[in-house]
């Protein structure tokens, strides 16, 4: 009797099962075989992987960087090639970039250094902006490596990681509120991303990856020149003594894989809080520490600051500080958020004022008085910030998202106002003249209302 052959319509293994590994270990089909996934769930002997280059340079792995890379957007690097332009011409492109890995002769170019607006400070802070070549070549080196670190990061570092983010970091710092931890130590390590040791940090990742052109590859990154302006490319070694950096230490921010670096040098001081029965939250350079009493709280800063002194790294002095939060009007920031304890006791969720002030330094240049769009266009504009705001600060005290509101209709009652020939803001009369409903019917997205009906649909849900 011959076999009975298994019928079309039944998978010969199952397909959610297969799609999960590939979800448990944060690994891209087509980088990471099943076979690879499988040594990784058991463990290589020796700890270290060889011979990733070929995973790196092959167009199973370069397409896909190529589309993170156009999704993301972003400016162009010192070249002047843009993702529109890189796009045009993609298909011969990225065989060029898969010759050079292959011969191990790809070499990165200068980042283009330009300087960013800190929020609430008058200080910048440089943004290294790659090439686009660059930033493919360095999605398809994260997408190889990154599982292998994921495999044993520790489960308290949010930032930076799939699956992961910030609102998971900020769930865990209110469990541990809850559970009687309220002795904070709020850490800052003092220009992390450009105090990071080469000699260190590549000794971190040589443990686990033992592939010389990768490991190239990301030395190379790490010790780009720069291009800042109209200047030609400068390396460590031409730079005038006033403008040089050390080439010995630094992960430029703004780089694809330098998120994945910073985790990875950050790593050793996880384990060794969390081996200590330490409670840390960490989003990337930012982190704290939740204890049960002063002291413990006094203790974990001192190891804190052992452990950055190994690592070449220093604690901010005036932002690294412990915390009660029993006492009244205590307060500490994390992640955009102030988690502050009112004069009755209650602990509160606001925005930390560097995040309102920025949010504040967006609205204000689009609802100046002298302003010559219609009030729809204006509100127009408004809601494609003020939606993506609220998903994010939603969790704040509802009267803060009501001063908020109500600032931001007083500036366009002074337009209206304004428009009528009067001076001043818009407060007072003005409130019957343009009152709410008027802007809501013009489309404004109202914070308080968004909160309201989101809490209104989670009780719906429960209900039913």
């Amino acid at each position: 009797m011959n076999r009975e052959e298994p019928s079309a319509a039944v998978p010969a293994r199952d397909k959610q099962a297969e799609e999960n590994l590939w979800q448990r270990h944060k690994a891209e089909r087509g980088v990471w075989t099943e076979p690879m996934l499988a040594a990784l769930a058991r463990g290589l002997k020796g700890k270290k992987w060889f011979s990733l280059i070929d995973k790196v340079s092959t167009e199973r792995t370069l397409q896909p960087a190529w589309e993170k890379v156009r999704r993301n957007a972003g400016a162009c690097g010192v070249d002047g090639i843009t993702i529109g332009r890189f796009e045009q011409n993609s298909q011969s492109r990225l065989p060029a970039v898969k010759e050079h890995l292959s011969k191990g002769t790809y070499q990165p170019k200068p980042v283009k250094r330009v300087w960013i607006e800190k929020p609430g400070s008058a200080e910048k802070r440089p943004l290294g902006i790659p090439t686009v070549t660059d930033r493919v070549v360095q999605a398809a080196v994260r997408m190889v490596i990154e599982p292998i670190f994921e495999n044993r990061f520790a489960k308290h570092s949010y930032g930076f990681r799939p699956g992961r983010g910030c609102k998971d970091a900020l769930r865990r710092v209110d469990e541990l509120l809850r559970a009687g931890r309220p002795h904070v130590v709020e850490v800052d390590i003092r220009g992390y991303f450009d105090a990071i040791p080469h000699d260190r940090l590549m000794a971190s990742v040589r443990e686990h990856v033992a592939d010389g052109r990768v490991l190239g590859l990301i030395e190379g990154f790490l010790k780009q020149g720069v291009m800042e302006g109209t200047e030609l490319a400068k390396t460590v070694e031409d730079m005038p003594e006033d403008e040089s950096q050390d080439e010995s230490q630094g992960t430029p921010q703004g780089g694809v894989i330098s998120p994945l670096l910073a985790n990875i040098y950050l790593d050793p001081l996880d384990w060794l809080m969390a081996g200590a029965g330490i409670e840390m939250v960490r989003y990337a350079d930012d982190m704290v520490v939740l204890c049960h009493t002063e002291e413990e709280a006094e203790s974990a800063l001192e190891k804190l600051r052992e452990w950055m002194a190994g690592a070449g790294l220093t604690l901010h002095p005036d932002k690294t500080r412990t915390v009660d939060m029993n006492q009244a009007d205590s307060h500490f920031d994390f992640l955009g958020y102030r988690y502050q304890r009112s004069r009755r006791g209650r602990l509160m969720r606001l925005v930390r004022p560097k995040s309102l002030r920025k949010l504040r330094e967006s609205v204000k240049p689009r609802t100046r008085r002298a302003n010559g769009r219609s009030m729809e266009a204006i509100v127009e504009d408004l809601n494609r910030t003020l939606p993506g705001w609220f998903g994010y600060f939603k969790h704040v005290k509802a009267s803060q998202l009501g001063e908020i509101d109500g600032w931001i209709r007083m500036r366009l009652r002074s337009i209206l106002r304004k428009r009528r020939g009067l001076e001043g803001r818009g407060r007072g009369i003005d409130h019957q003249r343009w009152p709410n409903r008027y802007f809501t019917k013009l489309g404004l997205f109202c914070l308080l209302d968004a909160r309201e009906t989101e809490i209104a649909s989670l009780r719906n849900g429960v209900n039913c």
